[in-house]
């Protein structure tokens, strides 16, 4: 083989389902693995935006599947269909998630759920319907879990968002050691500062002075999707075949001081 040839980051051929597709960091990870010759499930609520993804990707056979993933109790059947129709599916990428800002003192129990609904147990709920035989493709498929750096430092108000990010952190390298005798690799990014739609809401509910802090607390600055997409990318890929259980940290050098 010419080694011209060779690329360790080849997805050709693999089907690999994203959710939060619609936007961000999710839209750009399924540009990525399109490009990487993978075939890619694009997951959210919101057709439209998921139309919007797909007509970005590289020619493929992709598929854009609008469900609610906090239907947690259809989400099984959900994805055995989709294998059943497209085919065993390698790797799952769960990005979907929200975000919340707020002031202990005003907390509403009822967002707290919400909030954990979303983040945490829809990672439980996808894990357990891509385990299924019937769905998954082995040997060696992956998930992707996506935390925060919010998990493991402390900012005024983000209590609500960073506890359930720090779940999503401690549920990683049980699953990997549950799961590698079936043949599976749970693993985990960890992104500081990304510029999206998501981040972008969070700055207007901070004081100017206190977001500017967290700008410049990123030794390389800000982030942009890209940065974490070519991680998840890594991850999915060949390279990455004697990984499992682990939690990279992507925040532009935020936790190193």
């Amino acid at each position: 083989m010419e080694s011209h040839l060779f690329n360790p980051l080849d997805l050709a051929g693999k089907t690999i389902l994203v959710t939060g597709a619609s936007s961000g960091i999710g839209r750009d990870t399924a540009i990525v693995l399109s490009q990487l010759g993978a075939r890619v499930i694009l997951v959210a609520r919101n057709t439209d935006r998921l139309e919007e993804t797909h007509s970005m990707l590289q020619p493929g056979k992709h598929i854009v599947s609008s469900f609610d993933l906090t239907q947690h109790e259809e989400t099984s059947a959900w994805m055995a269909s989709l294998a059943s129709a497209n085919g065993p599916i390698f790797g799952l990428v769960h990005l979907a998630g929200i975000s919340h800002t707020e002031a202990i003192r005003f907390l509403d129990m009822a967002l707290l759920e919400k909030v954990f609904d979303v983040n945490v147990k829809t990672a439980f709920s996808l894990t357990k319907a891509f385990r299924q035989k019937s769905v998954r493709a082995l040997p060696e498929a992956r998930i992707v879990l996506v935390s925060s750096v919010s998990a493991t430092r402390g900012y005024s108000g983000m209590t609500t968002y960073s506890a359930s990010k720090g779940a999503i952190l401690s549920m990683t390298r049980p699953l990997a050691v549950e799961l590698a005798r079936e043949g599976l690799r749970v693993n985990c990014v960890v992104p500081g500062l990304v510029q999206t739609e998501m981040t972008i809401a969070d700055k207007g509910m901070l004081p100017p002075k206190e977001w500017e802090a967290l700008e410049l607390a990123h030794p390389l600055g800000v982030g942009h999707p890209r940065d974490i997409s070519m991680p998840i990318a890594f991850l999915l890929s060949p390279a990455a075949r004697w990984m499992t259980g682990q939690s990279i940290i992507i925040d532009g050098g935020l936790t190193i001081k």
